[in-house]
Parts: C-alpha cells; sequence; structure tokens
C-alpha cells in the first residue's frame, strides 16, 4: 500500500474530469518505463519473531536507511516510510517492507535496483539480526502474532475489515505480493491491456504461487495470498465485470470507483475515518463526516489506491496477482508483463490467447487458482499449458526489444518446464529436509 501523497486540492466537478485524470497517464511509446514494487516479512533470526515497530525494530531500520541518502515519510510524527529520486520504501501493516521502485527505462535498471536496495537494508538490518524473506503468506505466526505499524489509515482499515470479510486481517498483516506497474498508449490501448492482464492474471497467480503454510503447517493451497483475496472485501477486489463490458474505458472505469466504498479522507495530514462511506455522497457534498464539503481530485487519487482489484487502474497499470517470491521471481514478474505487453506482436498474441474466455470463466479460474494453481483448467486445456504459452509469448516480445532482457524468464520457464511452482518446492522441502519444520521457510526464503 502507497504512503500518503501530496494533496491536489483542485475540486471535482464532473466524472468526466474523473475520466482524464486517468487519461492524464497515457505516455507514447517511447516513455514507456516499469516499476516493480515487492515487499517482504521481517524476522528475528534467532527466534523468527517478526520485529515490532519498536524497540530496536521497524522503526531503527527506517532510521538507518535515512544514513543512506533516503528522506523520512511521517504519519503523525512517527516514519513510515522513506523516499528518494523516483522510489519509496513504505510499511505493510504488520512491518512488511515494501520497495516500490521508481519508473525505470528496461528490466536491467530493475535488477539494479533491486540488488542496491536489498545491499542496503542488509547492511542496516544485518547487525540488527534481522532478516527478510519474501513469501506470499506468513508461514508460522498467528494473526494475534502479527504487530501493527502506526499508520493512520491502517487503523481505519483494521476496525473496518472484520466487517466485510473474514480474512481481510490476514491480507493486511501476513501477506506479501510482488507487483509491476506498467504504461499505457491511449484509452484503446488501456482496455485492451487490462483486460489481457485481468483475463491472464489468475495464470500468473499460478506462476508465482509462493505459500503453501499457515502457522507452521501445509494448508491445502499453493497460495494462500490469494485465497484470502477472495473474502477480504468484494466490493473492491477480484476481477470486476465492467471491464469486459462493451464501451469500457477510462470514464466507466471512474464510475464503477465510485460505487466503491471509502476507506478514508485525508485533512491537514490526518486520516479520518470514513469507511463505509459513499464517495458519490462526497461529491455532492453529503458526506456526514465533513458536511458540505465537496471531494477534491486529492480526495478521489486517495481513494483509487483502495480498489485492490487483481490489475488496478490508476496512472498506469498495477499487476496486483502474485505471491512475493526470490529475487530473480521479483524481476520475472515485470519481465513477463513487459514481455506480453510492451510488443504489438505479443500483446496481439497473448489478446488471442484468452479471447474466447468469459467473464464467469476467468473469475471461476482465479477461485481454482490458490489450491491447484499450475494444475487448474480452463476451456478444457491445463494452467501449465496455458502458462507455457504466456511465457513463450511474452520471450518473443521481449526479444522483440532488442536488449537481451529475456534472461529474466528463466525461473518461470523451470517452473513451466517442471510443474512445480515455488509453494511445491518449498512443500518439497518441508516433507524431506526440513523435517516437517516450516519455520525453515523463512530462512530458506530470506534475500
Amino acid at each position: 500500500m502507497s504512503n500518503p501523497g501530496e494533496a491536489d486540492l483542485t475540486p471535482i466537478t464532473s466524472v468526466r474530469q474523473l475520466a482524464e485524470w486517468f487519461a492524464a497517464g497515457s505516455k507514447p511509446r517511447g516513455e514507456w518505463g516499469v516499476g516493480t514494487e515487492h515487499e517482504k516479512f521481517g524476522f528475528h533470526r534467532g527466534d523468527l519473531a517478526t520485529p515490532p515497530y519498536e524497540p530496536h525494530g521497524i522503526r531503527a531500520l527506517l532510521e538507518g536507511l535515512q544514513g543512506k541518502g533516503w528522506a523520512p515519510i511521517l504519519d503523525d510524527g512517527n516514519p513510515i516510510g522513506l523516499k528518494r529520486g523516483g522510489a519509496s520504501i513504505s510499511l505493510e501493516p504488520a512491518g512488511q517492507l515494501e520497495l516500490s521502485g521508481a519508473v525505470l527505462p528496461d528490466l536491467h535498471a530493475t535488477w539494479a535496483e533491486l540488488q542496491q536496495h536489498l545491499r542496503e537494508v542488509h547492511e542496516v538490518a544485518g547487525p540488527m539480526e534481522i532478516g527478510f524473506a519474501p513469501l506470499g503468506f506468513h508461514p508460522l505466526h498467528a494473526r494475534e502474532q502479527m504487530p501493527w505499524m502506526p499508520k493512520g489509515r491502517y487503523a481505519i482499515m483494521r476496525r473496518y475489515m472484520p466487517t466485510v470479510g473474514s480474512m481481510g486481517l490476514d491480507m493486511m498483516t501476513r501477506t506479501c505480493t510482488v507487483q509491476a506497474n506498467l504504461d499505457y498508449g491511449d484509452e484503446a490501448d488501456m482496455v485492451e491491456k487490462l483486460r489481457i492482464s485481468l483475463a491472464l492474471q489468475p495464470v500468473a497467480t499460478a506462476l508465482f504461487a509462493n505459500s503453501p503454510f499457515t502457522e507452521g503447517r501445509p494448508n491445502g493451497f499453493r497460495s494462500m495470498r490469494a485465497q484470502v483475496w477472495t473474502d477480504t472485501d468484494n466490493a473492491r477486489t477480484g476481477i470486476p465485470a465492467v471491464v469486459f463490458e462493451p464501451g469500457f474505458g477510462f470514464e466507466r472505469f471512474a464510475e464503477w470507483l465510485l460505487d466503491v466504498p471509502m476507506y478514508f479522507v485525508m485533512r491537514e495530514g490526518k486520516w479520518l475515518d470514513a469507511a463505509g462511506a459513499s464517495f458519490r455522497a462526497f461529491l455532492d457534498g453529503r458526506l456526514n463526516l465533513l458536511p458540505g464539503e465537496r471531494a477534491t481530485m486529492g480526495d478521489f487519487a486517495d481513494h483509487v489506491t483502495t480498489a485492490f482489484t487483481d490489475v488496478r487502474l490508476k496512472r498506469f497499470l498495477e499487476m496486483r496477482g502474485s505471491d512475493a517470491g526470490s529475487a530473480a521471481m521479483i524481476v520475472a514478474k515485470p519481465a513477463l508483463w513487459v514481455g506480453l505487453l510492451y510488443d504489438d506482436a505479443a500483446q496481439k498474441a497473448a489478446a488471442a490467447l484468452t479471447r474466447d474466455w468469459t467473464v464467469e470463466e476467468i473469475r471461476a479460474l482465479r477461485l481454482a487458482v490458490p489450491r491447484e494453481a499450475l494444475g487448474a483448467s480452463i476451456r478444457g486445456r491445463s494452467l501449465r499449458d496455458v502458462a507455457r504459452d504466456m511465457v513463450a509469448i511474452a520471450r518473443d516480445g521481449l526479444k522483440a526489444r532488442g536488449l537481451g532482457e529475456e534472461v529474466y524468464l528463466a525461473p518461470l520457464d523451470e517452473i513451466v518446464a517442471s510443474g512445480l511452482t515455488q509453494a511445491d518446492r518449498l512443500l518439497q522441502l518441508y516433507e524431506r529436509a526440513w523435517g516437517g519444520d516450516a519455520g525453515r521457510a523463512l530462512r530458506h526464503a530470506e534475500v
């Protein structure tokens, strides 16, 4: 989740204005970049406990990283993130550390950025005996064992989540993801890319599945993180059918967002609890929390961040459907989507791969994948076969860029060839080398 941004006080006068906000993200092909975000669980190397905010925990880590040129982001006086150049470091609710990378020109730059980040974290966290492990779901701790970070928006969500789903607090405290952010050229390009990526997101979820343990035992899923999202808050998650309807575009998406219940409003640096309220009412000055006050573009930009669809439209596209994994898998995520969507021929091939799939079939696949991963099927085809085609299309797309970026697909090639996801490998280790000790997953996954 993002850190608080700068408020845009421009009043909202029409839905078309909201559509134009999205349209302003359109870029010519020569300016398309790639951003990569990933989260990871902290753990004390001795007893595997999750570090608290303080003492001797996440706050000290953030303060240590400031010595490497990162500027603090504060929430009510507490450092809850860092920024440097176009990148930021933020905290998930239980202290999961997130790097929101800068927009970069290619995947080689993404890999270099990741290596620098991990090196800096090691230099600060190492003397504290804290390690970090990117896994989709925490393999050991119960929800009650996870700490909470002092971020105002999280306090609001912590109260509201149990009213709209059974696993929202698990999503907040016990999950980690890797995300790729890509650009679009114009409205038509956005629509095609969003439809392709939503349809193929369950395949990506299967390829990146990496969370087979809950509270020290196998949980029966390959991606427990993906399962958690099926009952977090269905008004703002999943695969929205509107994207596949005729006439879909920026304005239709803005209309859909207006019906996503609010979480909060920021005023004078404070998060105000508006959970469950209507943003449409806020547009008309009918928000009970702020009587007579009308929403601004800054309020809308904050509201956009509270839609948790498997692919999220902002002023770029966020591919959100994957468990966090090894460093190689972190970069394989943007490699997959850049390959599929940044070359015309590859984009057409990806569209053809999913052209006949219905929204109902895609949603059914999404529900099957957390447990079955590559063993799921759609229209009589195994997901492993679909994934093989998907990775091959991405490789062709990367080769067409001529930058040698296809090397970053190597871990996906291995998964498709073997049929074994990261989760399957962890289960093999658990059953054999680890003697049934799921805590070993944290040390094994440390980056």
